[in-house]
């Protein structure tokens, strides 16, 4: 019998791999340039540490810091195309909202509750349900944020001590692959600081006077030599990558940017106009409700958490996942049940955390993987047809390009780079991407100048000599350059127009 986190797990599966939402994973373009790189790897046995996608970077160091990640996007698009790159993504995001109902239903949450939150959880994270390295960091939040809480919990409650202090020599073992993965490896050395802090609080807080405050004191401190020491030991593993620790260099270098945070989109405050954020905010509010109602009953860990994920959502959009997950963790346990449904819902979560085996995920696992090694299709009828859409994408612009031989170096929007890269690389290279760390600031701020069409908006072409010009259809530079000397449109669409320049004009 299937449990409720198998069901949910099974039911995102089917959902994120076998709907149109399939094209919404491939809506952003970097995946591109995943592929690409791991399929370099693969070939050269070698992480690269220049680049070699783009003509105006060519040569010049680039940080390849997601490398594995891009080695097994890399090789599921070179056995089973974009339906494996699919089939991951659904599977790691199914694996991370399977997992955080399983482990609130552990923490004593009733599974209605529990149901109701994860779902909120979920619609908040759909604005990044992207194939993108970004969604393993979600699988890999949960897992650390829940060995800590389970070994605190253990600790100060005198069950299992010795079982919850082992679980904590694990992190080091997972900031070993997470390092390799995703920069939000960073991610983890806040949230054992947080822990150490709320150790720490406790034995400052506590007076030596009746047997209980100095048991309480004893165990904050050694809790906080274990997790000071682990934290040293996951900080010697996270120095195991390609690049050494000028990787930590560079990529505090690029978020501490204020002018590359401040135009990346991502990187923008959510809009709480849209679906997604409005399920946050709602997220948000009744987590306030709930610190009003038990707040005494948080230890100070689950404090400081609630504090940074309420920060880190407010400041970038792309938070929203990992502060909805954090969210959902620490405040489910506290909101009391309904009254009517306490029974019921009682005997729903008995039953839940009766159920131990998670055979159909497996099955689900394994039928999804076989449709799409066989093309993605079972029997004669197509379940699985992944690509990039063609109405975010210039799919049918580059079929041109690519039919006509149009010589590169191809100049597009940065957003669209990845696309291009995974399409005409190694024949063209591209002039920009999203790869805004490689670029750097300067480069940027004349890139803005050229797509926003302001005062010297024509030194960029000129700098960055590019063969061909690929535009979203409506964009300002588009229709500057109908008017501009020197270029001739080739191709146009709704989505896309395409100019070269002009042999006739010197």
């Amino acid at each position: 019998m299937p449990s409720g986190a198998d069901l949910i797990f099974i039911a995102l599966l089917g959902v994120l791999v076998f709907t149109p939402l399939s094209m919404r994973l491939l809506g952003d373009a970097g995946i591109g340039w995943h592929i690409r790189t791991g399929q370099e790897i693969l070939a050269s046995h070698a992480v690269p540490r220049v680049d070699s996608f783009s003509s105006t970077m060519r040569g010049q160091p680039w940080f390849a810091w997601e490398w594995l990640y891009d080695v097994v996007v890399g090789k599921l698009e070179a056995s089973l195309g974009l339906n494996g790159v699919v089939w991951l993504t659904a599977l790691v995001i199914a694996a991370a909202f399977a997992g955080l109902f399983r482990l609130l239903i552990v923490r004593g949450t009733n599974v209605l509750l529990t149901l109701v939150l994860v779902l909120l959880a979920i619609t908040a994270s759909m604005i990044h349900f992207l194939a993108r390295p970004h969604v393993v960091s979600w699988l890999f939040t949960l897992a650390w944020f829940w060995i800590l809480d389970t070994s605190e919990r253990d600790g100060f409650d005198g069950v299992g001590r010795e079982r919850g202090g082992r679980k904590l020599w694990a992190l080091p073992v997972l900031i070993l692959v997470w390092v390799n993965v995703h920069a939000g490896f960073l991610l983890g050395f806040v949230l054992i600081g947080i822990f150490l802090l709320g150790a720490a609080w406790t034995w400052f807080r506590t007076k030596e006077g009746r047997i209980e405050e100095v048991l309480v004191r004893i165990e904050s401190a050694r809790r906080m030599r274990i997790l000071a020491l682990v934290a040293v030991l996951s900080a010697v593993a996270s120095l195991m990558n390609p690049y050494g620790s000028t990787l930590h260099l560079h990529v505090y270098h690029y978020l501490s940017n204020r002018f590359l945070m401040d135009h990346i989109d991502e990187f923008q405050s959510p809009n709480f106009h849209g679906v997604s954020q409005k399920c946050f905010l709602l997220l948000l509010l009744v987590t306030l409700a709930t610190l009003a109602a038990r707040g005494r009953e948080l230890r100070i860990s689950e404090g400081l958490t609630v504090l940074f994920a309420v920060y880190a959502g407010l400041y970038a959009s792309r938070n929203l996942p990992l502060s909805s997950i954090l969210l959902v963790f620490v405040t489910g346990p506290l909101i009391p049940a309904a009254r009517l449904a306490r029974g019921f819902a009682q005997r729903m979560t008995a039953v839940e955390v009766a159920l131990r085996g998670h055979l159909w995920p497996i099955i689900a696992v394994l039928v999804t993987l076989s449709i799409a090694a066989n093309g993605g299709r079972a029997g004669n009828r197509v379940l699985m047809a992944a690509d990039f859409g063609p109405k975010r994408m210039p799919v049918e612009a580059v079929n041109y390009l690519e039919k006509n031989q149009v010589q590169g170096p191809v100049l597009s929007t940065d957003y669209w780079g990845g696309y291009l890269i995974y399409r005409l690389y190694p024949k063209s290279l591209v002039v920009v991407d999203d790869r805004h760390d490689l670029y750097g600031e300067e480069f940027f701020k004349s890139y803005l100048k050229m797509v926003h069409v302001e005062r010297g908006w024509d030194e960029f072409l000129e700098t960055h000599k590019a063969s061909c010009v690929l535009l979203p259809r409506d964009a300002a530079l588009a229709n500057i350059l109908l008017a501009t000397k020197g270029w001739k449109q080739i191709y146009a669409d709704e989505v896309a127009i395409a100019f070269v320049r002009d042999p006739a004009i010197p």
